[in-house]
């Protein structure tokens, strides 16, 4: 922490597991994250990249740094048969949505990562790691959404599909890099389907909840979708939590993008996809600067 506080741009990060003495402040954070979410999210307000890169400095993110985590499941071979032509999700004979996501994520965000270098990029879900763990999609460095593009390819041609689905691993190891950085990080899940175990999933978007860290699934293929619907509705969550015996998060820091949804009639897909995937930010972020990250 020492360290943070020797940094004009530092924030102090709260952080850590809940103790029954902290139950009172989690609680009141839940009652203001659901008020500010209910008034202030998902206003059609944002036309273009310049719109939501504005609304997000204006809650004081001059730099943005973000995440990837890319799908590897063995339901990748054959959930593109309505939506992608009938072939793999990961097919690089041509231009892939999983490319398409990264490229337009990256071009979105590129702009607003200031100093910060390296992006960090991972796969899950291959024959491999299974739902146990994560592997970086390169061993060197990533520092621009080419580089992650490059190694997106490079890893994928030599990929053993896996499974099952599970976001614990990625979402245990966002965590870390945010513990580690003292940054606020948006973690941009790609993925073909919905997880197979859900009660650890919702467990560990809970414990995410206490970190400066914004959570986007962009679910590309056929579905079925369901389960992230439900997720990404605030009340459904929240039932989903209480009949499961979970504590509530501190505020709604899970958004679901339909890719194929929101870009099949779009004059321009790819800010279309980064729009709807990007247009929470701001209003999750105040409410991390407010309750989770403050000025040093």
């Amino acid at each position: 922490m020492a360290e943070l506080e020797s940094k004009s741009s530092a924030f102090l990060l709260v952080t850590g597991p809940r103790s029954s003495a902290s139950s009172d402040v989690c609680s009141d954070s839940v009652k203001i994250s659901d008020d500010f979410l209910k008034s202030h999210v998902n206003p059609d307000r944002y036309h273009s990249f310049d719109d939501v890169r504005s609304a997000i400095r204006q809650q004081g993110v001059e730099t943005c740094n973000v995440i990837f985590a890319i799908d590897y499941t063995i339901s990748n071979e054959t959930s593109g048969s309505k939506t992608f032509g009938g072939k793999s999700l990961h097919d690089l004979s041509v231009v892939n949505p999983y490319q398409k996501v990264i490229t337009a994520i990256g071009e979105t965000i590129d702009p607003m990562r200031g100093e910060n270098k390296n992006i960090n990029a991972f796969g899950f879900g291959d024959n491999e790691v299974k739902d146990k763990r994560i592997f970086p999609l390169s061993q060197e460095p990533c520092s621009s959404c080419y580089d992650i593009l490059c190694a997106y390819k490079t890893k994928t041609k030599d990929i053993k599909f896996g499974g099952p689905t599970s976001f614990v691993p990625v979402l245990e190891e966002a965590i870390r890099i945010v513990k580690e950085t003292g940054k606020y990080h948006i973690l941009i899940i790609v993925a073909d389907g919905q997880v197979t175990e859900e009660h650890s999933s919702l467990k560990a978007i809970i414990e995410a909840s206490d970190y400066a860290l914004s959570i986007v699934v962009i679910g590309v293929g056929d579905g079925p979708w369901e389960l992230m619907e439900e997720w990404d509705d605030l009340e459904n969550f929240n039932n989903k939590v209480a009949e499961q015996g979970l504590s509530n998060r501190r505020f709604d820091n899970f958004q679901f993008v339909n890719y194929h949804k929101i870009t099949n009639k779009a004059k321009n897909p790819d800010i279309a996809l980064a729009l709807a995937a990007l247009m929470e930010i701001p209003d999750q972020y105040k409410f991390i600067k407010e309750n989770i990250l403050v000025n040093v």
